[in-house]
Protein backbone atom coordinates (compact mmCIF):
# COMPACT_ATOMS: atom_id res chain seq x y z
CA UNK A 1 0.00 0.00 0.00
CA UNK A 2 1.69 3.21 -0.50
CA UNK A 3 1.79 5.90 2.07
CA UNK A 4 0.58 9.56 1.04
CA UNK A 5 3.64 11.78 1.06
CA UNK A 6 2.21 14.71 3.18
CA UNK A 7 1.22 12.08 5.97
CA UNK A 8 4.74 10.46 5.92
CA UNK A 9 6.45 13.09 5.87
CA UNK A 10 4.98 14.17 9.31
CA UNK A 11 5.66 11.26 10.73
CA UNK A 12 9.12 11.78 9.78
CA UNK A 13 9.77 15.14 11.48
CA UNK A 14 7.78 14.33 14.46
CA UNK A 15 10.21 11.24 15.12
CA UNK A 16 13.09 13.53 14.07
CA UNK A 17 12.02 16.25 16.60
CA UNK A 18 11.63 13.61 19.37
CA UNK A 19 15.23 11.93 18.86
CA UNK A 20 16.46 15.41 19.12
CA UNK A 21 14.74 15.83 22.51
CA UNK A 22 15.79 12.86 23.70
CA UNK A 23 19.70 13.47 22.54
CA UNK A 24 19.96 16.39 24.34
CA UNK A 25 17.68 15.85 27.14
CA UNK A 26 20.36 16.75 29.80
CA UNK A 27 17.90 17.66 32.55
CA UNK A 28 18.30 21.43 31.35
CA UNK A 29 15.36 23.17 30.15
CA UNK A 30 17.40 25.38 27.72
CA UNK A 31 19.32 22.55 26.15
CA UNK A 32 16.52 21.59 23.57
CA UNK A 33 15.86 23.96 21.45
CA UNK A 34 12.66 22.10 19.94
CA UNK A 35 11.49 20.61 23.71
CA UNK A 36 8.56 22.37 25.17
CA UNK A 37 10.44 24.94 27.33
CA UNK A 38 9.74 25.27 31.19
CA UNK A 39 9.11 28.64 32.09
CA UNK A 40 11.25 29.77 35.26
CA UNK A 41 9.96 30.51 37.94
CA UNK A 42 8.31 34.23 38.84
CA UNK A 43 10.31 35.07 42.15
CA UNK A 44 13.30 37.07 43.88
CA UNK A 45 16.05 34.64 45.19
CA UNK A 46 17.74 37.19 47.90
CA UNK A 47 17.99 35.13 51.11
CA UNK A 48 18.63 36.55 54.62
CA UNK A 49 21.53 34.98 56.73
CA UNK A 50 19.47 33.77 60.10
CA UNK A 51 21.94 34.07 63.51
CA UNK A 52 21.70 31.96 66.45
CA UNK A 53 23.27 35.19 68.55
CA UNK A 54 20.18 34.86 70.83
CA UNK A 55 22.00 31.75 72.85
CA UNK A 56 22.83 32.63 75.99
CA UNK A 57 26.42 32.01 76.85
CA UNK A 58 25.36 28.54 78.79
CA UNK A 59 24.63 27.09 75.82
CA UNK A 60 27.06 24.91 73.20
CA UNK A 61 27.66 26.54 69.72
CA UNK A 62 25.14 24.77 67.14
CA UNK A 63 26.21 22.22 64.73
CA UNK A 64 25.35 23.77 61.24
CA UNK A 65 27.10 21.64 58.10
CA UNK A 66 28.53 23.82 55.40
CA UNK A 67 26.01 22.68 52.74
CA UNK A 68 22.83 23.72 53.82
CA UNK A 69 23.39 27.66 55.37
CA UNK A 70 20.40 28.83 57.55
CA UNK A 71 18.26 31.33 55.73
CA UNK A 72 14.96 32.82 56.73
CA UNK A 73 13.54 31.73 53.46
CA UNK A 74 15.11 28.23 54.20
CA UNK A 75 13.00 28.07 57.33
CA UNK A 76 10.14 29.51 56.75
CA UNK A 77 9.95 26.85 53.69
CA UNK A 78 11.24 24.03 56.07
CA UNK A 79 8.37 25.30 58.22
CA UNK A 80 5.50 25.01 55.74
CA UNK A 81 6.98 21.56 54.89
CA UNK A 82 6.50 20.09 58.58
CA UNK A 83 3.20 21.13 58.96
CA UNK A 84 1.72 20.47 54.99
CA UNK A 85 0.31 16.89 55.01
CA UNK A 86 1.00 16.55 51.60
CA UNK A 87 3.85 14.70 52.34
CA UNK A 88 1.91 11.80 53.17
CA UNK A 89 0.40 9.64 50.47
CA UNK A 90 -3.54 10.33 51.21
CA UNK A 91 -2.80 13.88 52.60
CA UNK A 92 -3.76 13.29 56.17
CA UNK A 93 -0.40 13.18 57.90
CA UNK A 94 2.17 15.57 58.16
CA UNK A 95 5.42 15.94 60.40
CA UNK A 96 3.40 17.80 62.89
CA UNK A 97 0.97 15.27 63.19
CA UNK A 98 3.25 13.25 65.55
CA UNK A 99 5.06 16.11 66.78
CA UNK A 100 2.36 18.83 68.61
CA UNK A 101 4.67 22.43 69.67
CA UNK A 102 2.12 22.33 73.08
CA UNK A 103 3.85 19.10 74.11
CA UNK A 104 7.10 19.84 73.47
CA UNK A 105 6.69 18.18 70.05
CA UNK A 106 6.09 14.98 70.97
CA UNK A 107 2.53 13.34 70.85
CA UNK A 108 1.26 12.72 74.02
CA UNK A 109 1.29 9.07 73.38
CA UNK A 110 3.16 5.71 73.39
CA UNK A 111 3.86 5.17 70.08
CA UNK A 112 2.81 7.53 66.91
CA UNK A 113 -0.07 6.80 64.91
CA UNK A 114 0.94 6.90 61.03
CA UNK A 115 -1.24 6.73 57.79
CA UNK A 116 -4.78 4.72 58.06
CA UNK A 117 -4.49 4.43 61.82
CA UNK A 118 -0.93 2.20 61.87
CA UNK A 119 1.01 2.43 64.79
CA UNK A 120 4.62 2.72 65.15
CA UNK A 121 6.86 0.98 66.96
CA UNK A 122 8.64 4.03 69.34
CA UNK A 123 7.44 6.74 71.10
CA UNK A 124 7.48 9.90 69.32
CA UNK A 125 10.76 11.98 70.58
CA UNK A 126 10.60 15.60 71.23
CA UNK A 127 12.29 17.87 69.03
CA UNK A 128 13.88 20.69 71.14
CA UNK A 129 17.37 21.30 70.80
CA UNK A 130 18.27 19.73 67.71
CA UNK A 131 20.80 21.94 66.68
CA UNK A 132 23.26 20.93 69.20
CA UNK A 133 23.25 17.28 68.90
CA UNK A 134 26.42 15.53 67.36
CA UNK A 135 25.68 11.89 67.43
CA UNK A 136 22.81 10.90 64.99
CA UNK A 137 19.05 11.05 65.29
CA UNK A 138 16.05 8.77 66.04
CA UNK A 139 16.08 6.56 69.44
CA UNK A 140 18.54 4.47 67.57
CA UNK A 141 20.77 6.76 66.20
CA UNK A 142 20.32 5.26 63.03
CA UNK A 143 20.19 9.09 61.21
CA UNK A 144 23.80 10.93 61.07
CA UNK A 145 21.97 14.28 60.55
CA UNK A 146 18.84 16.03 60.43
CA UNK A 147 18.65 16.41 56.90
CA UNK A 148 19.30 12.48 56.52
CA UNK A 149 16.63 11.94 59.05
CA UNK A 150 13.88 13.77 57.30
CA UNK A 151 13.73 11.42 54.27
CA UNK A 152 13.04 8.53 56.49
CA UNK A 153 9.20 9.08 57.41
CA UNK A 154 8.07 9.81 54.09
CA UNK A 155 9.06 6.46 52.57
CA UNK A 156 8.26 5.06 56.46
CA UNK A 157 4.95 2.55 55.48
CA UNK A 158 3.92 3.18 59.35
CA UNK A 159 4.50 6.32 59.03
CA UNK A 160 3.30 9.18 56.03
CA UNK A 161 4.02 5.72 53.07
CA UNK A 162 4.51 7.98 49.98
CA UNK A 163 7.40 7.83 47.86
CA UNK A 164 10.08 10.78 47.76
CA UNK A 165 9.46 10.57 43.61
CA UNK A 166 5.70 10.93 44.17
CA UNK A 167 6.28 14.17 46.47
CA UNK A 168 8.72 15.74 44.31
CA UNK A 169 6.29 16.22 41.68
CA UNK A 170 3.52 17.34 44.20
CA UNK A 171 5.67 20.09 44.76
CA UNK A 172 6.62 20.97 41.49
CA UNK A 173 3.07 21.03 40.16
CA UNK A 174 1.75 23.24 43.71
CA UNK A 175 0.80 26.57 43.02
CA UNK A 176 3.15 28.17 45.91
CA UNK A 177 6.13 25.59 46.66
CA UNK A 178 7.96 26.64 43.60
CA UNK A 179 8.00 30.46 44.59
CA UNK A 180 9.26 29.39 48.20
CA UNK A 181 11.95 26.82 46.97
CA UNK A 182 13.24 29.54 44.69
CA UNK A 183 13.37 32.22 47.41
CA UNK A 184 15.07 29.64 49.85
CA UNK A 185 17.67 27.72 47.40
CA UNK A 186 17.85 29.78 44.20
CA UNK A 187 16.31 27.21 41.40
CA UNK A 188 15.36 28.46 38.50
CA UNK A 189 13.15 25.94 37.93
CA UNK A 190 10.43 24.21 39.64
CA UNK A 191 11.94 20.67 37.70
CA UNK A 192 14.69 21.45 40.21
CA UNK A 193 12.81 20.67 43.37
CA UNK A 194 14.16 17.47 44.73
CA UNK A 195 13.90 15.49 47.99
CA UNK A 196 17.32 16.62 49.12
CA UNK A 197 16.40 20.26 48.94
CA UNK A 198 13.16 19.57 50.62
CA UNK A 199 15.13 18.06 53.87
CA UNK A 200 17.05 20.56 53.90
CA UNK A 201 14.63 23.09 54.78
CA UNK A 202 13.37 20.81 57.12
CA UNK A 203 16.32 20.81 58.93
CA UNK A 204 16.64 24.46 58.80
CA UNK A 205 12.95 24.81 60.53
CA UNK A 206 14.13 22.08 63.12
CA UNK A 207 17.66 23.68 64.09
CA UNK A 208 15.44 26.73 65.55
CA UNK A 209 13.73 24.86 67.58
CA UNK A 210 15.87 26.12 70.62
CA UNK A 211 14.33 25.98 74.81
CA UNK A 212 16.63 27.78 76.66
CA UNK A 213 14.28 30.18 78.59
CA UNK A 214 12.51 27.51 81.05
CA UNK A 215 12.47 28.96 85.30
CA UNK A 216 15.58 27.10 86.06
CA UNK A 217 17.35 29.00 83.25
CA UNK A 218 15.62 32.16 84.49
CA UNK A 219 17.23 31.15 88.35
CA UNK A 220 20.39 29.66 87.85
CA UNK A 221 21.55 31.77 84.74
CA UNK A 222 20.08 34.83 84.73
CA UNK A 223 20.23 35.13 88.99
CA UNK A 224 16.55 36.15 88.55
CA UNK A 225 14.40 34.69 91.38
CA UNK A 226 15.32 32.45 93.67
CA UNK A 227 14.28 28.25 93.65
CA UNK A 228 11.92 27.06 96.35
CA UNK A 229 12.98 24.61 99.17
CA UNK A 230 11.43 22.03 97.39
CA UNK A 231 12.67 22.59 94.20
CA UNK A 232 16.34 23.37 95.59
CA UNK A 233 16.16 19.34 97.14
CA UNK A 234 15.25 18.24 93.70
CA UNK A 235 17.73 19.66 92.46
CA UNK A 236 20.49 18.17 94.34
CA UNK A 237 19.36 15.13 94.42
CA UNK A 238 19.47 15.25 90.58
CA UNK A 239 23.36 16.49 90.51
CA UNK A 240 24.16 14.52 93.52
CA UNK A 241 27.54 12.51 92.47
CA UNK A 242 27.53 10.08 95.65
CA UNK A 243 29.34 12.61 97.58
CA UNK A 244 27.06 12.56 100.62
CA UNK A 245 27.95 9.69 103.12
CA UNK A 246 24.21 9.01 103.72
CA UNK A 247 22.74 9.43 100.45
CA UNK A 248 22.66 6.38 98.02
CA UNK A 249 21.17 7.95 95.05
CA UNK A 250 23.77 8.31 92.04
CA UNK A 251 22.23 11.24 90.83
CA UNK A 252 20.34 11.79 87.13
CA UNK A 253 23.19 14.13 85.06
CA UNK A 254 25.38 11.18 83.73
CA UNK A 255 23.14 10.96 81.51
CA UNK A 256 21.39 14.38 81.20
CA UNK A 257 24.04 16.54 81.98
CA UNK A 258 25.16 20.27 80.65
CA UNK A 259 22.97 22.82 79.89
CA UNK A 260 20.91 20.71 77.31
CA UNK A 261 20.37 18.38 79.98
CA UNK A 262 21.19 15.16 77.67
CA UNK A 263 24.33 14.08 76.97
CA UNK A 264 22.73 13.39 73.24
CA UNK A 265 24.33 9.61 73.76
CA UNK A 266 23.29 6.13 73.74
CA UNK A 267 22.53 4.29 76.83
CA UNK A 268 20.91 0.86 78.64
CA UNK A 269 19.01 2.30 81.29
CA UNK A 270 17.76 -1.01 83.28
CA UNK A 271 14.52 -0.63 82.18
CA UNK A 272 13.54 -4.28 80.50
CA UNK A 273 14.26 -7.33 81.95
CA UNK A 274 15.60 -9.58 79.42
CA UNK A 275 17.23 -12.94 79.99
CA UNK A 276 20.54 -11.48 78.00
CA UNK A 277 21.94 -9.55 75.82
CA UNK A 278 20.23 -10.77 72.25
CA UNK A 279 16.62 -10.76 73.77
CA UNK A 280 15.94 -7.56 73.41
CA UNK A 281 12.53 -7.03 71.72
CA UNK A 282 13.90 -3.99 70.41
CA UNK A 283 17.74 -3.74 70.17
CA UNK A 284 17.94 -0.08 69.71
CA UNK A 285 21.45 1.33 69.12
CA UNK A 286 22.95 -2.00 68.86
CA UNK A 287 20.70 -3.04 65.34
CA UNK A 288 22.60 -0.08 63.89
CA UNK A 289 26.05 -0.74 65.34
CA UNK A 290 25.70 -4.77 65.12
CA UNK A 291 27.79 -4.51 68.52
CA UNK A 292 26.44 -7.05 70.65
CA UNK A 293 26.93 -5.00 73.96
CA UNK A 294 24.94 -1.75 72.58
CA UNK A 295 21.68 -4.00 72.10
CA UNK A 296 19.35 -2.42 74.31
CA UNK A 297 20.68 1.06 74.32
CA UNK A 298 18.47 4.23 73.44
CA UNK A 299 19.03 7.65 73.41
CA UNK A 300 19.18 9.83 76.33
CA UNK A 301 16.61 12.46 75.37
CA UNK A 302 16.98 16.23 76.74
CA UNK A 303 14.70 16.24 80.03
CA UNK A 304 13.96 19.85 78.90
CA UNK A 305 9.83 20.26 78.74
CA UNK A 306 10.45 16.88 80.40
CA UNK A 307 6.75 17.66 81.85
CA UNK A 308 5.48 17.73 79.02
CA UNK A 309 6.49 14.97 76.71
CA UNK A 310 4.39 12.15 78.99
CA UNK A 311 4.36 8.82 78.64
CA UNK A 312 8.02 8.41 78.97
CA UNK A 313 11.20 6.21 77.22
CA UNK A 314 11.63 4.83 74.13
CA UNK A 315 8.02 2.41 74.00
CA UNK A 316 6.43 4.98 76.32
CA UNK A 317 6.16 2.36 78.92
CA UNK A 318 5.46 4.69 81.77
CA UNK A 319 2.93 7.19 81.80
CA UNK A 320 3.77 9.42 84.54
CA UNK A 321 7.64 10.97 86.16
CA UNK A 322 6.82 9.27 89.45
CA UNK A 323 7.05 5.79 87.53
CA UNK A 324 10.15 6.84 85.79
CA UNK A 325 11.59 7.72 88.99
CA UNK A 326 10.61 4.38 90.46
CA UNK A 327 12.29 2.80 87.98
CA UNK A 328 14.97 4.03 88.17
CA UNK A 329 14.96 3.72 92.34
CA UNK A 330 14.40 0.25 91.86
CA UNK A 331 17.69 -0.30 90.30
CA UNK A 332 18.00 -2.32 86.72
CA UNK A 333 17.97 -5.65 85.90
CA UNK A 334 21.55 -7.29 86.05
CA UNK A 335 21.71 -7.24 82.42
CA UNK A 336 26.13 -6.93 81.22
CA UNK A 337 25.65 -3.42 79.44
CA UNK A 338 23.31 -1.55 81.92
CA UNK A 339 25.23 1.85 82.88
CA UNK A 340 26.98 1.86 85.55
CA UNK A 341 24.97 4.41 87.53
CA UNK A 342 22.02 2.24 87.37
CA UNK A 343 21.73 0.80 91.14
CA UNK A 344 18.68 0.26 93.25
CA UNK A 345 18.44 3.55 95.88
CA UNK A 346 15.99 4.97 98.53
CA UNK A 347 13.43 7.16 97.70
CA UNK A 348 10.96 8.56 99.95
CA UNK A 349 8.28 10.42 98.84
CA UNK A 350 8.58 14.00 99.94
CA UNK A 351 12.28 13.26 97.91
CA UNK A 352 10.86 11.79 94.62
CA UNK A 353 7.98 15.53 94.71
CA UNK A 354 11.09 16.88 95.31
CA UNK A 355 12.66 16.22 91.76
CA UNK A 356 9.82 16.64 89.82
CA UNK A 357 9.58 20.18 91.34
CA UNK A 358 12.94 20.50 89.69
CA UNK A 359 12.23 18.93 86.45
CA UNK A 360 9.04 20.84 86.25
CA UNK A 361 11.51 23.91 86.33
CA UNK A 362 12.61 22.92 83.02
CA UNK A 363 9.72 23.73 81.19
CA UNK A 364 9.98 26.41 78.75
CA UNK A 365 6.65 27.91 78.14
CA UNK A 366 8.25 30.18 75.82
CA UNK A 367 9.23 27.34 73.91
CA UNK A 368 5.87 25.80 73.45
CA UNK A 369 3.86 29.21 72.41
CA UNK A 370 7.11 30.72 70.11
CA UNK A 371 4.66 31.66 67.10
CA UNK A 372 7.27 30.78 65.01
CA UNK A 373 7.05 27.12 65.54
CA UNK A 374 3.14 26.93 64.83
CA UNK A 375 1.03 25.52 62.19
CA UNK A 376 1.74 28.01 59.85
CA UNK A 377 -1.35 27.02 58.14
CA UNK A 378 -3.37 28.06 60.87
CA UNK A 379 -4.84 24.69 61.55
Amino acid sequence: MKIPALPLFLALLTLTLFSACQEDNTGDPTVCDNCPQEEPILADYNPTDYSFDYLPDHFPNPILPPDNPMTEEGIALGRMLFYDPILSRDSTISCGSCHFQELSFTDGVAVSTGIDGQLGVRSSMPLVNLAFNPRGFFWDGRSATLEEQALVPIEDHREMDESWDVVEEKLRNHPDYPAKFREAFGIEYASEIDRNLAVKAIAQFERTMVSYQSRFDQVVWAQQGWPTEEEQMGRDLFFVEQALPTQEHPGCSHCHGSSLFTENNFFNNGISNVEDLESFPDKGFGEVTGNIYDNGKFRAPTLRNIALTAPYMHDGRFATLEEVLDSYAAGGHGIANEDPNIQPFALSDEQKQAMIAFLNMLTDTSFVNNPAFSNPFGE
